[in-house]
């Protein structure tokens, strides 16, 4: 008794690293850019938007080269399809972090393998799957697909960086 006792108070600790919310199947309503759509989950009457950022792909900028390429690509295989979501976690801006799959294809390896997002390891997520986002990766690198066509593309946080350094820094005095 007391064996199992400690076992589940072991993965009652762990559990939050171990599981994800139950997979729910939403509408996409909205497409925001390569990398984020905003779903209609629930039934009649009860409706919920989630906006979902998809787990372990940064996808270029609006503004950005091939961002709105990107955007277009999402757009083609989610607007308006059944989505099954997988709620992984809630980034700083309120989204929920989820896998996602349109029309039974995982979204996050299909803008990967087709050269309109960038694997995005945050928190290792990707190395923890055992790395196929790589590969994938490296596949649309190697035949130039989509913002591989550039020789360097920058990635989209590098990007992001560049942006905030420009923008000019009021020092409070008025």
């Amino acid at each position: 008794m007391f064996l199992r006792a400690l076992l589940l108070s072991g993965l009652l600790a762990f559990s939050p690293l171990l599981t994800h919310a139950a997979p729910r199947t939403c509408l996409v309503v909205g497409i925001s850019d390569g990398d984020t759509l905003t779903a209609r989950c629930g039934r009649i009457g009860a409706y919920e938007r989630v906006r979902v950022r998809i787990a372990a792909i940064d996808a270029p900028e609006k503004a950005q080269p091939y961002g709105q390429r990107s955007k277009q690509a999402l757009s083609d295989l989610c607007f308006r399809e059944q989505a099954l979501i997988t709620e992984i976690d809630t980034d700083r801006y309120g989204r929920t972090v989820a896998d996602v799959s349109c029309n039974g294809e995982d979204v996050g390896s299909r803008m990967v393998s087709q050269g309109w997002a960038w694997v995005y390891d945050y928190n290792r997520l990707a190395t923890k799957r055992g790395g196929g986002l790589f590969k994938l990766q490296d596949g649309a690198r190697a035949k130039r697909l989509g913002l591989w066509a550039d020789a360097r593309p920058t990635p989209p946080w590098d990007w992001r960086k560049r942006q905030r350094a420009q923008q000019p820094h009021w020092g409070g005095f008025f």
